[in-house]
């Protein structure tokens, strides 16, 4: 036998079974498992709640400078003014706000602590100053402006929902250093009191509106303190009174109450805004009229550049676009949430919530005025109404929110791997979750 006939004759070993090799790199398989794989890796990176307030917010401005534009030309031509004439009002505004957003966003929390106390002696200040005749100036039946000379006017009240933020903050993070949040009396006092004191000067001037969303951040910063429910209802409830007391004691009010989901304008008119938002809603369809071509903002509807925006956006842009609004809210209230649920420092958590509170509380209040769901409370949407003085301490405080999404550690350590170095970036490192950094291993190690 020759030797290539004894080779041949050897038996053959088994073939091992055939394996399915694993993506390499961490990688999710395909298919609608590995499509919602890849979705929750990327929704749990460190940097999603930092492009999610600052995209979003970005985003709602941009957009609420094209329906200011689109939503005030008639305004301004029946008030013999320039067509662009609110709308160059409202992009100077967004240019300093973004200003304000820059610098907020790049200060230290220690810097931001240090602006809590000026902040509100200020803006109590600025609103007593309101009630001054021959300063403050009454706009719809309500004094809370100062005018600035010209055409220029402020509202105190908007830059006090900012100072309450910052100085409840601070002085709870303080009280919880001390552990003093377990008794009641350091938990309400003096949060509760100088809260009122807001609360009161705003009511001079019967704004209302501006006055529960102020309430609405007391009651962020009281749950974000773990106040207990006794004590949490029965402030709630004080609330309820008070507020259900100053509806009883207006007319004004009453007929606002009575406008709740109205369709017909009733006696003298008196639903004429809620009605013609209902309709501006109701024309849009899908998709809209088209931007630049609703009906409802020739004389028809009252305010459509600021409380009523949000129905010339339905009438123009459809049901596409008041969605997309609703999702860019959504988006900013979630990053917000996550920014003060994931921090360890309590100034963080408490500021983090009460702005949190405030733009969606304000939101959920204008828009439910839009649908009929709600009371008409004459607080404009923000970042997208019209609105100098509501929109530059919105953007200050949407300055915070980026400051406190990037001082997390895990973020701060993933901007630092973009940073270059050397003209390259830092290689062989990539994050597989939003607290562990795992080193690429070199091919060829076990």
């Amino acid at each position: 036998m020759t030797a290539r006939s004894a080779k041949a004759a050897r038996p053959r070993p088994a073939r091992r079974p055939s394996t399915v090799r694993k993506p390499r790199g961490g990688r999710a398989p395909g298919g609608p498992r590995g499509l919602h794989t890849r979705l929750r890796r990327a929704w749990d990176r460190p940097l999603t709640a930092y492009y999610l307030i600052l995209g979003g917010s970005l985003l709602i401005t941009v957009l609420g400078l094209v329906m200011v534009y689109s939503a005030s030309q008639i305004k301004a031509l029946q008030s013999g003014l320039a067509p662009t004439y609110f709308f160059r009002k409202q992009l100077l505004a967004a240019v300093l706000g973004g200003g304000l957003l820059l610098a907020a966003s790049r200060m230290p929390v220690r810097l931001h602590r240090g602006l809590a106390y000026p902040l509100l002696a200020v803006s109590v200040f600025l609103m007593c100053l309101v009630q001054i005749p021959g300063i403050g100036v009454a706009v719809n039946g309500n004094q809370n402006w100062i005018s600035l000379g010209g055409p220029f006017q402020m509202q105190p009240s908007e830059f006090a929902k900012l100072a309450l933020v910052l100085w409840g903050a601070d002085l709870l993070a303080r009280k919880q250093d001390k552990r003093l949040l377990v008794q009641w009396k350091h938990l309400l006092v003096p949060l509760i009191p100088v809260a009122f004191l807001l609360l009161g000067l705003i009511m001079l001037g019967g704004d209302m509106g501006t006055a529960i969303i102020l309430t609405a951040i007391l009651f962020g910063l009281l749950w974000l303190a773990g106040a207990p429910t006794r004590l949490f209802v029965g402030v709630l409830g004080a609330a309820t009174l008070i507020g259900a007391l100053l509806i009883k004691t207006s007319a004004n009010r009453m007929s606002r109450l009575a406008c709740i989901g109205a369709t017909d304008p009733g006696p003298g008119d008196q639903c004429w805004q809620a009605v013609h938002g209902i309709y501006a809603l109701a024309s849009g369809g899908f998709f809209g009229s088209g931007l630049g071509a609703s009906m409802e903002k020739w004389g028809e509807l009252p305010e459509p550049h600021t409380d009523f925006i949000f129905a010339i956006t339905g009438e123009e842009l459809g049901l596409a676009g008041t969605l997309s609004v609703l999702a860019l809210f959504a988006a900013l209230g979630y990053a917000g949430i996550r920014v003060a649920g994931r921090t360890e420092d309590p100034f963080v958590r408490y500021a983090a919530g009460g702005v949190t509170t405030w733009i969606t509380a304000q939101a959920v209040i204008n828009i439910g005025a839009v649908l009929g769901l709600l009371p008409i409370a004459g607080v404009p949407l923000p970042l997208f109404s019209y609105g100098g003085s509501a929109l530059l301490p919105t953007m200050f405080a949407i300055g915070l929110l980026i400051a406190f999404a990037r001082d997390e550690p895990a973020a701060r350590a993933a901007l630092a791997m973009r940073q270059p170095v050397f003209g390259r970036r830092q290689a062989g490192v990539r994050w597989k979750t939003m607290r562990r950094r795992v080193k690429k291993r070199p091919s060829g190690e076990r």
